[in-house]
């Protein structure tokens, strides 16, 4: 198996697989691949070789998809792209005991057989974050390799024992598994969702994050002033 990351601004994923090779990847995700593949979508896939429902309740729990899809390489090989959502960059992990990952939901791409993916974090974040929603991450785990997309630039700490640093909830994009994690209300500055406080990520070293400089809801609110207005229902009953 080889992969290459391909573009720039909007990067795609191409995975080149020798017969018989396998990949994960949430159904639909595909952006285009070489004939002769073998398809085969259900629960079990993305439960690290598991299987069973559960493994897909709980990856549905993380805000991924009930079923994922098996991409099989036809006995000549063949290759399979993945594009992604925003702008940003991909970035491959390989995954065991000793390296497993939080990333946050939405970001997970493709994966190996042996991968785990599953809920890793929810918290609530108050009504105003996020739609309400919250935050969530999926844990990455097993053994094999993992693609996710990162959205915008991608900046990289490492924090030694002790050392700690506070985040926007959405710009954490990635982390190691074990981290310590957890949420605080910062007092004294202005914030059109919470008033006079501001609601940050705080995670503790020992480990390694990735930072993302966008998020998609930070994307969301600034082209809204360039979307076309929505005809009411009134006015469009008129004529």
């Amino acid at each position: 198996m080889q992969t290459r990351i391909m573009g720039t601004t909007m990067p795609v994923l191409e995975i080149a697989m020798g017969p018989g090779e396998q990949v994960i990847a949430e159904g639909g995700d595909v952006a285009w691949l070489s004939p002769g593949f073998g398809l085969d979508t259900s629960t079990r896939f993305g439960s690290g070789g598991r299987g069973g429902f559960m493994s897909g309740l709980k990856r549905a729990l993380g805000g991924g998809q009930l079923f994922l899809t098996e991409y099989t390489a036809p006995r000549e090989g063949g290759f399979v792209a993945f594009a992604t959502d925003l702008p940003g960059t991909i970035r491959e992990l390989e995954v065991d005991a000793a390296d497993e990952f939080m990333v946050q939901s939405g970001a997970y791409m493709a994966s190996t057989p042996q991968v785990e993916v599953s809920v890793g974090l929810q918290k609530k974040l108050g009504a105003g974050i996020f739609g309400g929603a919250g935050v969530v991450f999926q844990k990455l785990s097993g053994a094999g390799t993992a693609w996710v997309q990162l959205a915008g630039e991608i900046t990289e700490y490492d924090l030694p024992a002790g050392r700690s640093m506070l985040i926007h909830p959405g710009h954490l994009a990635l982390y190691r598994a074990g981290m310590e994690l957890q949420f605080t209300s910062v007092r004294g500055v202005k914030n059109k969702l919470f008033g006079d406080s501001l609601l940050l990520a705080e995670i503790h070293g020992p480990g390694h994050v990735w930072l993302q400089s966008m998020t998609a809801e930070k994307l969301a609110s600034a082209i809204e002033p360039y979307l076309p207005e929505r005809p009411s229902s009134s006015s469009s009953g008129n004529g």
